[in-house]
């Protein structure tokens, strides 16, 4: 068995001078960062923890994260299944939960992608490795709730 080691740096860049004297009193902004990466992500929770909407929140990336995995596990099964995928949109979704002691957790995530493929005889099979590539996920596998997936395939 192969182990694979990841280092990410997340950075709190929101201390407004401050600190943490209270549950207001700092912003949740902050910065992703690896070393060897083109870019920083900026971060911060949901507006609905006070954080700003127009930054990426832990929520936003780990659905992402889902959808990505899926996403490259299954243009590997096209590849060598020789279907040709010409586009890949996937419009996921997920939903959490807060549960009464503050935490949360997530329940569901829907995969919706849309996929578009150049040979009409090959729709069912296309449609059918989404389930493989479910299976594949390392992210997917990592989870305690189903991944349901919802995909749209068209010939172009």
């Amino acid at each position: 068995m192969k182990a694979h080691n990841y280092e990410i740096k997340v950075e709190w860049t929101g201390n407004d001078g401050n600190g943490t004297i209270n549950y207001k009193s700092y912003n949740r902004n902050h910065e992703i960062s690896s070393e060897g990466k083109y870019d920083k992500i900026n971060g911060s929770s949901d507006p609905s923890f006070l954080g700003d909407k127009t930054k990426y929140n832990p929520e936003d990336l780990f659905i992402s994260s889902i959808s990505a995995c899926h996403m490259l596990w299954y243009l590997h099964l096209c590849s060598v299944n020789e279907i040709v995928v010409a586009e890949y949109i996937d419009n996921a979704t997920g939903i959490m939960i807060e549960l009464e002691n503050g935490s949360g957790k997530f329940t569901e995530v829907t995969l919706n992608p849309n996929v578009k493929i150049t040979n009409p005889d090959l729709i069912d099979r296309a449609n059918e490795l989404h389930a493989e590539a479910n299976k594949m996920c390392f992210i997917a596998n990592s989870c305690n709730f189903k991944i349901e997936h919802k995909p749209n395939t068209v010939v172009v």
